[in-house]
């Protein structure tokens, strides 16, 4: 079963045009214009990409995230803080299952009106992930 493009209208090219769907038999994938030529590349590479940097940003903080996150949802306590942070450290998992099923049109439409925004190049590498309030640094000040 073909997996399917999980960032769909929040990927952009190097010129800040919106990147189209294709797909190459069941494969989805994101389809950049390089000079009038059509590269069609593999959803799932540039998607794997967007996720291994988040999963980098959770790395080491799983703590921090998991109490916030149930303070956030009103649920402050032990047995939620633990649920949330098996789930943090469960993430590969999850995010085989996101590919499965997708994620919905309302999460990637929330994530576009937040200002969630993925760059990448003729290659499909990922050269930006503006992710609103998350700073790396003081040169982002």
């Amino acid at each position: 079963m073909a997996r399917q493009a999980l960032f769909e209208g929040l990927i952009f090219d190097e010129n800040d045009n919106i990147v189209e769907i294709g797909f190459v038999g069941q494969d989805a994938c994101y389809v950049v214009d390089d000079a009038g030529f059509r590269r069609h590349i593999l959803s799932e590479t540039v998607d794997r990409q967007v996720l291994d940097q988040m999963r980098s940003m959770v790395d080491g903080n799983e703590d921090a995230i998991s109490k916030q996150a149930a303070s956030m949802m009103g649920q402050d306590d032990l047995f939620s803080h633990a649920l949330i942070m098996n789930q943090l450290k469960n993430m590969d998992q999850q995010f085989e299952k996101l590919f499965e099923v997708g994620m919905p049109q309302e999460a990637r439409a929330y994530l576009g009106m937040m200002g969630f925004k993925i760059t990448i190049d003729v290659h499909g590498d990922v050269i930006d992930l503006h992710q609103p309030g998350i700073t790396s640094g003081p040169e982002d000040e």
